[in-house]
Protein backbone atom coordinates (compact mmCIF):
# COMPACT_ATOMS: atom_id res chain seq x y z
CA UNK A 1 0.00 0.00 0.00
CA UNK A 2 1.33 3.42 -0.98
CA UNK A 3 1.08 6.21 1.60
CA UNK A 4 2.42 8.94 -0.67
CA UNK A 5 2.22 9.90 -4.32
CA UNK A 6 2.86 12.64 -6.85
CA UNK A 7 0.04 14.98 -7.78
CA UNK A 8 -0.97 15.70 -11.37
CA UNK A 9 0.34 19.26 -11.20
CA UNK A 10 1.98 21.80 -8.92
CA UNK A 11 0.99 25.30 -7.88
CA UNK A 12 2.30 27.97 -5.56
CA UNK A 13 0.83 27.41 -2.09
CA UNK A 14 1.95 26.33 1.35
CA UNK A 15 1.53 22.67 2.40
CA UNK A 16 -1.74 21.97 4.19
CA UNK A 17 -3.63 19.23 6.05
CA UNK A 18 -7.11 18.13 4.96
CA UNK A 19 -9.63 15.45 5.84
CA UNK A 20 -11.12 13.46 2.97
CA UNK A 21 -14.84 13.99 2.24
CA UNK A 22 -16.71 11.81 -0.25
CA UNK A 23 -19.97 13.75 -0.11
CA UNK A 24 -21.14 17.35 0.16
CA UNK A 25 -22.84 16.71 3.49
CA UNK A 26 -20.12 18.34 5.55
CA UNK A 27 -20.31 21.15 8.04
CA UNK A 28 -16.55 21.73 8.11
CA UNK A 29 -15.66 22.03 4.43
CA UNK A 30 -12.83 24.50 4.98
CA UNK A 31 -10.77 21.69 6.55
CA UNK A 32 -11.71 19.01 4.02
CA UNK A 33 -10.64 17.78 0.60
CA UNK A 34 -13.59 16.71 -1.53
CA UNK A 35 -12.72 13.43 -3.26
CA UNK A 36 -14.33 12.77 -6.66
CA UNK A 37 -13.99 9.43 -8.46
CA UNK A 38 -14.05 8.84 -12.20
CA UNK A 39 -15.85 11.19 -14.57
CA UNK A 40 -18.50 12.57 -12.25
CA UNK A 41 -19.09 16.28 -12.74
CA UNK A 42 -19.53 18.16 -9.49
CA UNK A 43 -19.08 21.74 -8.42
CA UNK A 44 -18.44 21.38 -4.69
CA UNK A 45 -18.11 24.71 -2.96
CA UNK A 46 -16.25 25.72 0.16
CA UNK A 47 -13.85 22.75 0.39
CA UNK A 48 -10.15 23.29 1.06
CA UNK A 49 -9.46 21.59 -2.26
CA UNK A 50 -10.94 19.09 -4.70
CA UNK A 51 -9.14 15.81 -5.42
CA UNK A 52 -10.04 13.65 -8.39
CA UNK A 53 -9.15 10.02 -9.02
CA UNK A 54 -8.81 10.24 -12.77
CA UNK A 55 -8.06 13.12 -15.09
CA UNK A 56 -8.17 16.38 -13.17
CA UNK A 57 -10.22 19.29 -14.45
CA UNK A 58 -9.92 23.03 -13.82
CA UNK A 59 -9.11 23.83 -10.17
CA UNK A 60 -8.96 20.12 -9.27
CA UNK A 61 -5.95 18.12 -8.07
CA UNK A 62 -5.46 14.76 -9.75
CA UNK A 63 -4.29 11.84 -7.62
CA UNK A 64 -3.12 8.43 -8.93
CA UNK A 65 -4.94 5.06 -8.66
CA UNK A 66 -2.51 3.96 -5.93
CA UNK A 67 -4.53 6.17 -3.56
CA UNK A 68 -7.92 4.82 -4.60
CA UNK A 69 -8.29 3.35 -1.10
CA UNK A 70 -8.84 6.84 0.39
CA UNK A 71 -12.19 7.13 2.16
CA UNK A 72 -14.27 9.54 4.22
CA UNK A 73 -12.39 10.63 7.31
CA UNK A 74 -8.87 9.83 6.09
CA UNK A 75 -6.39 12.69 6.51
CA UNK A 76 -3.78 13.80 3.97
CA UNK A 77 -1.00 16.36 3.72
CA UNK A 78 -0.79 18.13 0.38
CA UNK A 79 2.34 19.96 -0.72
CA UNK A 80 1.31 21.92 -3.85
CA UNK A 81 4.77 23.24 -4.69
CA UNK A 82 6.37 19.79 -4.59
CA UNK A 83 3.33 18.09 -6.22
CA UNK A 84 3.15 15.64 -3.34
CA UNK A 85 0.39 14.07 -1.26
CA UNK A 86 1.01 12.00 1.86
CA UNK A 87 -1.54 9.98 3.81
CA UNK A 88 -1.29 10.79 7.53
CA UNK A 89 -4.27 8.86 8.90
CA UNK A 90 -6.71 6.23 7.68
CA UNK A 91 -10.09 6.28 9.35
CA UNK A 92 -10.63 2.52 9.31
CA UNK A 93 -7.09 1.33 10.08
CA UNK A 94 -5.74 0.16 13.44
CA UNK A 95 -2.19 0.98 12.35
CA UNK A 96 -2.08 4.77 12.36
CA UNK A 97 1.23 6.36 13.38
CA UNK A 98 2.13 9.82 14.64
CA UNK A 99 5.71 10.32 13.46
CA UNK A 100 7.26 12.97 15.71
CA UNK A 101 10.84 13.44 14.57
CA UNK A 102 13.79 11.86 12.79
CA UNK A 103 16.15 12.94 15.58
CA UNK A 104 17.31 10.41 18.18
CA UNK A 105 19.85 10.13 21.00
CA UNK A 106 20.64 6.48 20.16
CA UNK A 107 21.85 4.80 16.98
CA UNK A 108 20.58 1.23 17.35
CA UNK A 109 22.32 -1.33 15.15
CA UNK A 110 18.96 -2.49 13.73
CA UNK A 111 17.12 0.83 13.57
CA UNK A 112 14.59 0.77 10.73
CA UNK A 113 14.37 4.59 10.77
CA UNK A 114 17.98 5.84 10.96
CA UNK A 115 18.17 9.17 12.81
CA UNK A 116 18.99 12.46 11.16
CA UNK A 117 19.92 15.72 12.86
CA UNK A 118 17.45 17.98 11.08
CA UNK A 119 14.90 20.60 12.02
CA UNK A 120 11.61 18.79 11.54
CA UNK A 121 9.53 20.73 14.06
CA UNK A 122 6.84 21.13 11.39
CA UNK A 123 5.89 17.47 11.96
CA UNK A 124 4.49 18.30 15.40
CA UNK A 125 2.56 21.25 14.00
CA UNK A 126 0.98 18.94 11.44
CA UNK A 127 0.11 16.36 14.10
CA UNK A 128 -1.53 19.00 16.28
CA UNK A 129 -3.53 20.15 13.25
CA UNK A 130 -4.52 16.59 12.30
CA UNK A 131 -5.62 15.26 15.71
CA UNK A 132 -8.85 17.32 15.91
CA UNK A 133 -9.79 16.00 12.45
CA UNK A 134 -9.49 12.34 13.49
CA UNK A 135 -12.55 10.27 14.32
CA UNK A 136 -13.42 10.24 18.02
CA UNK A 137 -13.74 6.45 17.95
CA UNK A 138 -10.21 5.88 16.59
CA UNK A 139 -9.08 2.73 18.38
CA UNK A 140 -5.28 3.07 18.38
CA UNK A 141 -2.50 5.53 17.66
CA UNK A 142 1.22 4.80 17.78
CA UNK A 143 3.68 7.61 18.60
CA UNK A 144 7.13 7.04 17.17
CA UNK A 145 10.27 8.61 15.72
CA UNK A 146 13.25 9.05 16.15
CA UNK A 147 12.94 9.68 19.85
CA UNK A 148 9.68 11.53 20.61
CA UNK A 149 10.72 12.64 24.11
CA UNK A 150 13.47 14.84 22.63
CA UNK A 151 10.72 17.32 21.77
CA UNK A 152 10.06 18.15 25.42
CA UNK A 153 7.05 20.43 25.80
CA UNK A 154 5.82 19.77 22.25
CA UNK A 155 5.72 16.06 23.08
CA UNK A 156 3.52 16.91 26.06
CA UNK A 157 1.37 19.18 23.89
CA UNK A 158 0.51 16.24 21.63
CA UNK A 159 -0.39 14.02 24.60
CA UNK A 160 -2.65 16.79 25.89
CA UNK A 161 -4.29 17.26 22.50
CA UNK A 162 -4.88 13.52 22.15
CA UNK A 163 -6.49 13.43 25.57
CA UNK A 164 -8.76 16.34 24.64
CA UNK A 165 -9.85 15.16 21.19
CA UNK A 166 -9.36 11.38 21.38
CA UNK A 167 -9.93 10.35 25.01
CA UNK A 168 -11.08 6.85 24.00
CA UNK A 169 -8.08 6.18 21.74
CA UNK A 170 -5.30 3.92 22.96
CA UNK A 171 -1.91 5.66 22.68
CA UNK A 172 1.27 3.60 22.41
CA UNK A 173 4.53 5.56 22.62
CA UNK A 174 7.71 3.95 21.27
CA UNK A 175 10.68 5.44 23.14
CA UNK A 176 14.19 4.35 24.06
CA UNK A 177 13.26 5.43 27.60
CA UNK A 178 16.50 7.24 28.32
CA UNK A 179 15.06 10.69 28.97
CA UNK A 180 12.58 9.22 31.44
CA UNK A 181 15.55 8.98 33.80
CA UNK A 182 14.53 12.61 34.46
CA UNK A 183 11.76 12.25 37.04
CA UNK A 184 10.36 15.69 36.20
CA UNK A 185 9.60 14.62 32.62
CA UNK A 186 7.85 11.50 33.89
CA UNK A 187 5.78 13.53 36.33
CA UNK A 188 4.83 15.92 33.51
CA UNK A 189 3.71 12.97 31.39
CA UNK A 190 1.71 11.53 34.26
CA UNK A 191 0.08 14.90 34.93
CA UNK A 192 -1.45 14.87 31.41
CA UNK A 193 -3.53 11.97 32.65
CA UNK A 194 -4.34 10.29 29.36
CA UNK A 195 -6.67 7.40 30.27
CA UNK A 196 -5.12 4.81 27.92
CA UNK A 197 -1.40 5.40 27.43
CA UNK A 198 1.40 2.83 27.30
CA UNK A 199 5.13 3.35 26.74
CA UNK A 200 7.13 0.72 24.88
CA UNK A 201 10.82 0.75 25.85
CA UNK A 202 13.58 -1.55 24.53
CA UNK A 203 15.87 -3.51 26.84
CA UNK A 204 18.24 -5.63 24.78
CA UNK A 205 20.19 -7.40 27.50
CA UNK A 206 20.59 -7.88 31.22
CA UNK A 207 24.25 -6.85 30.73
CA UNK A 208 24.71 -3.08 30.55
CA UNK A 209 27.62 -3.15 28.11
CA UNK A 210 25.71 -5.39 25.68
CA UNK A 211 22.61 -3.16 25.69
CA UNK A 212 24.80 -0.07 25.25
CA UNK A 213 26.56 -1.70 22.30
CA UNK A 214 23.28 -2.52 20.55
CA UNK A 215 21.96 1.05 20.95
CA UNK A 216 25.42 2.57 20.36
CA UNK A 217 25.18 4.85 23.40
CA UNK A 218 27.33 4.58 26.52
CA UNK A 219 25.32 4.65 29.74
CA UNK A 220 22.04 3.94 27.93
CA UNK A 221 21.27 0.81 30.00
CA UNK A 222 21.41 2.71 33.28
CA UNK A 223 19.32 5.57 31.89
CA UNK A 224 16.75 3.16 30.47
CA UNK A 225 16.35 1.14 33.66
CA UNK A 226 16.06 4.34 35.73
CA UNK A 227 13.49 5.59 33.23
CA UNK A 228 11.43 2.43 33.63
CA UNK A 229 11.63 2.73 37.41
CA UNK A 230 10.50 6.37 37.27
CA UNK A 231 7.56 5.50 35.03
CA UNK A 232 6.47 2.78 37.41
CA UNK A 233 6.82 5.21 40.32
CA UNK A 234 4.38 7.52 38.54
CA UNK A 235 2.00 4.66 37.69
CA UNK A 236 2.51 4.71 33.93
CA UNK A 237 1.87 1.58 31.87
CA UNK A 238 5.09 0.05 30.52
CA UNK A 239 5.94 -2.42 27.79
CA UNK A 240 9.49 -3.75 27.53
CA UNK A 241 10.57 -4.55 23.96
CA UNK A 242 13.34 -6.93 22.91
CA UNK A 243 14.39 -7.18 19.24
CA UNK A 244 15.89 -10.61 18.63
CA UNK A 245 19.00 -10.84 16.44
CA UNK A 246 22.50 -12.29 16.52
CA UNK A 247 23.74 -9.70 19.02
CA UNK A 248 20.91 -10.30 21.51
CA UNK A 249 19.44 -13.81 21.20
CA UNK A 250 21.90 -15.65 23.45
CA UNK A 251 20.89 -13.73 26.57
CA UNK A 252 17.15 -13.90 25.98
CA UNK A 253 16.58 -16.19 29.00
CA UNK A 254 18.85 -14.16 31.29
CA UNK A 255 17.19 -10.89 30.24
CA UNK A 256 13.77 -12.39 30.91
CA UNK A 257 14.99 -13.41 34.37
CA UNK A 258 16.34 -9.89 34.97
CA UNK A 259 12.95 -8.45 34.07
CA UNK A 260 10.98 -10.89 36.21
CA UNK A 261 13.18 -10.27 39.26
CA UNK A 262 13.88 -6.53 38.94
CA UNK A 263 10.98 -5.13 36.89
CA UNK A 264 8.03 -7.36 37.87
CA UNK A 265 5.67 -4.36 37.79
CA UNK A 266 5.79 -3.88 34.00
CA UNK A 267 2.61 -4.55 32.04
CA UNK A 268 3.97 -6.63 29.18
CA UNK A 269 7.02 -7.82 27.25
CA UNK A 270 7.19 -7.97 23.46
CA UNK A 271 9.77 -10.15 21.69
CA UNK A 272 10.24 -8.83 18.15
CA UNK A 273 11.67 -9.98 14.84
CA UNK A 274 13.88 -7.82 12.64
CA UNK A 275 12.58 -5.35 10.08
CA UNK A 276 14.96 -5.34 7.09
CA UNK A 277 15.16 -1.57 6.76
CA UNK A 278 17.58 1.21 7.61
CA UNK A 279 20.58 0.16 9.68
CA UNK A 280 19.40 -3.47 9.66
CA UNK A 281 20.25 -3.69 5.96
CA UNK A 282 23.63 -2.06 6.57
CA UNK A 283 24.49 -4.37 9.48
CA UNK A 284 22.64 -7.45 8.25
CA UNK A 285 25.51 -9.92 8.33
CA UNK A 286 26.16 -9.11 11.99
CA UNK A 287 22.47 -9.18 12.91
CA UNK A 288 20.78 -11.95 10.98
CA UNK A 289 19.99 -15.21 12.67
CA UNK A 290 17.27 -17.49 11.40
CA UNK A 291 14.36 -17.47 13.89
CA UNK A 292 14.36 -21.27 13.70
CA UNK A 293 17.77 -21.22 15.40
CA UNK A 294 16.79 -19.17 18.47
CA UNK A 295 13.64 -21.05 19.42
CA UNK A 296 15.22 -22.67 22.53
CA UNK A 297 16.21 -19.27 23.96
CA UNK A 298 12.85 -17.72 23.09
CA UNK A 299 10.98 -20.62 24.68
CA UNK A 300 13.01 -20.30 27.90
CA UNK A 301 12.41 -16.53 28.03
CA UNK A 302 8.66 -16.89 27.55
CA UNK A 303 8.47 -19.57 30.24
CA UNK A 304 10.41 -17.38 32.68
CA UNK A 305 8.08 -14.42 32.21
CA UNK A 306 4.82 -16.33 32.21
CA UNK A 307 5.86 -18.11 35.39
CA UNK A 308 6.21 -14.64 36.91
CA UNK A 309 2.73 -13.69 35.60
CA UNK A 310 4.08 -11.10 33.14
CA UNK A 311 2.11 -10.76 29.92
CA UNK A 312 4.19 -11.84 26.89
CA UNK A 313 3.72 -11.22 23.17
CA UNK A 314 5.73 -12.27 20.13
CA UNK A 315 5.71 -9.76 17.26
CA UNK A 316 6.86 -10.00 13.63
CA UNK A 317 7.15 -13.79 13.55
CA UNK A 318 5.47 -16.44 11.41
CA UNK A 319 3.71 -19.41 13.00
CA UNK A 320 5.71 -21.93 11.00
CA UNK A 321 9.03 -20.74 12.50
CA UNK A 322 7.73 -20.75 16.09
CA UNK A 323 7.57 -23.79 18.29
CA UNK A 324 3.91 -24.67 18.81
CA UNK A 325 4.23 -23.92 22.53
CA UNK A 326 4.79 -20.27 21.52
CA UNK A 327 1.80 -19.90 19.21
CA UNK A 328 -0.53 -18.48 21.91
CA UNK A 329 1.87 -15.55 22.34
CA UNK A 330 2.18 -14.66 18.62
CA UNK A 331 0.43 -11.48 17.47
CA UNK A 332 -0.38 -10.05 14.06
CA UNK A 333 1.61 -6.90 14.75
CA UNK A 334 2.89 -5.66 11.39
CA UNK A 335 1.16 -2.53 10.06
CA UNK A 336 -1.29 -3.41 7.31
CA UNK A 337 0.36 -1.11 4.77
CA UNK A 338 3.65 -3.04 4.90
CA UNK A 339 2.40 -6.55 5.74
CA UNK A 340 2.99 -9.23 3.08
CA UNK A 341 3.12 -13.01 2.71
CA UNK A 342 5.55 -15.06 0.66
CA UNK A 343 4.39 -17.07 -2.40
CA UNK A 344 4.74 -20.36 -0.55
CA UNK A 345 2.35 -19.01 2.12
CA UNK A 346 -0.50 -18.99 -0.40
CA UNK A 347 -1.85 -22.52 0.36
CA UNK A 348 -1.30 -22.25 4.13
CA UNK A 349 -4.43 -23.08 6.15
CA UNK A 350 -3.24 -20.79 9.00
CA UNK A 351 -2.38 -17.73 6.92
CA UNK A 352 -5.25 -15.67 8.33
CA UNK A 353 -3.92 -16.27 11.86
CA UNK A 354 -0.25 -15.67 11.03
CA UNK A 355 1.60 -12.38 11.43
CA UNK A 356 3.19 -12.57 7.99
CA UNK A 357 6.20 -10.48 7.00
CA UNK A 358 7.38 -6.92 6.64
CA UNK A 359 7.53 -6.07 2.93
CA UNK A 360 11.29 -5.63 3.41
CA UNK A 361 11.61 -9.33 4.37
CA UNK A 362 12.09 -10.17 0.70
CA UNK A 363 15.74 -9.36 1.42
CA UNK A 364 16.06 -12.36 3.76
CA UNK A 365 13.71 -14.64 5.66
CA UNK A 366 13.69 -17.96 7.48
CA UNK A 367 14.39 -21.31 5.90
CA UNK A 368 11.52 -22.60 8.04
CA UNK A 369 8.74 -20.96 6.03
CA UNK A 370 6.37 -23.77 4.99
CA UNK A 371 2.60 -23.87 4.57
CA UNK A 372 0.40 -25.71 7.03
CA UNK A 373 -2.15 -28.11 5.58
CA UNK A 374 -5.19 -29.96 6.88
CA UNK A 375 -5.05 -30.96 10.55
CA UNK A 376 -4.20 -34.48 11.49
CA UNK A 377 -6.02 -35.23 14.72
CA UNK A 378 -5.49 -32.16 16.91
CA UNK A 379 -2.38 -30.97 15.09
CA UNK A 380 -1.16 -29.48 11.82
CA UNK A 381 1.49 -30.70 9.45
CA UNK A 382 3.91 -29.23 6.90
CA UNK A 383 4.67 -30.54 3.45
Amino acid sequence: MHLSAKLSASYDAEPFIARIAESDNSSDRAKEARLIRGDRTLLPNGFRCVLRLGVARDSEIGIPPTLAYLRDGDIVRINPRASEIRVLYRRHSKHNVLFFTERCNSRCLMCSQPPREIDDAYLIEEILEAIPLMAADTSDLCITGGEPTLLGQRFLDVLTSAKQWLPKTSLHLLSNGRLFSDLKLVRDVASVGHPDFMIGIPLYSDVASRHDFVVQAKGAFDETVRGIMNLARCEQKIEVRFVIHRQTFERLPQTARFISRNLPFIDQVAFMGLEMMGFTKTNLEGLWIDPVDYQPQLRQAVRELTTSHINVMIYNHQLCVLEKELWPFARRSISDWKNIYMPNCEPCMLRSECGGFFSSALLRYSRGIKPFHQPVGAGWYHN
